[in-house]
């Protein structure tokens, strides 16, 4: 189940998006968004895709343009279009009534944009480790101003990341981030949201988790803040804490 399928969506704008789509027989589907330069090869997307197949519940998994292996330079592209293509790919893939969407990191920003666009369909969203609005908020505020110089002047900065490597990030990048915003909205969600942060989260504090369960407004919110957990949240005892969640929904649901 683990090994990866690979599959091409083909978007209107003909983006080449790999994913992977496991249909169940329960009328309800989950989907899952990755965050910033990640894939569908990590132990989050494993074991959610585990959880779906063990429940018999559908299953989707894409990679933005500029991710994995879809089409695309990451350069090239930002959270607007990483939207766009999201709503494309659901819209046409999930046939059931029923979904949850779950983000991680990034992936939580582009899912709560995702709301209204699909709220319809929507039963429950799990954010983890949710960056909303990161573009403006993480990145944009701290910069000095010679990085945003080099930025406007259309470089690239390489931004350091705390898992050996860099973000590069360009003016398309913090320009359509600044297009997407959500932190300043109020978004009406009539089903559970379950948000996750790592207290040693040295990516995205905790404090973006609580500012986005004032933005999704829902009778049913839970935070759950993990003491050792990191931004990947993705050691065993944090994906048994996200699993057990994940499962209670599904309870609740069919």
């Amino acid at each position: 189940m683990n090994k990866l399928q690979t599959k091409f969506f083909l978007t209107k704008k003909k983006e080449k998006i790999r994913y992977q789509f496991n249909k169940g027989k329960n009328p309800l589907a989950v989907v899952f968004l990755h965050g910033l330069m990640s894939d569908l090869t990590g132990a989050k997307v494993k074991k959610i895709r585990q959880i779906c197949k063990q429940s018999n519940i559908s299953f989707l998994a894409f990679e933005y343009t500029g991710h994995g292996k879809s089409s695309g330079t990451f350069t090239d592209f930002g959270i607007a279009d990483w939207i766009i293509q999201s709503k494309e790919i659901i819209e046409k893939v999930i046939k059931t009534k029923k979904i949850i969407i779950i983000g991680s990191s990034m992936g939580s920003w582009i899912g709560s944009y995702l709301i209204k666009k699909v709220k319809k369909k929507i039963v429950g969203f799990i954010g983890i480790a949710s960056a909303p609005d990161f573009t403006k908020e993480i990145m944009w505020k701290n910069f000095s101003r010679k990085v945003k110089k080099l930025i406007r002047a259309g470089q690239i900065y390489k931004m350091p990341s705390s898992y050996n490597n860099f973000y590069p990030i360009t003016s398309k990048l913090i320009e359509s981030g600044n297009q997407s915003l959500i932190l300043n909205k109020k978004i009406q969600c009539n089903f559970p949201i379950r948000l996750f942060h790592g207290l040693k989260d040295k990516t995205v504090n905790e404090k973006f988790s609580i500012r986005l369960a004032k933005v999704l407004i829902s009778k049913d919110t839970q935070i759950f803040f993990q003491n050792n957990g990191d931004h990947s949240l993705s050691t065993k005892q944090d994906l048994s804490l996200i699993a057990t969640q994940l499962l209670r929904l599904f309870k609740n649901t069919l």
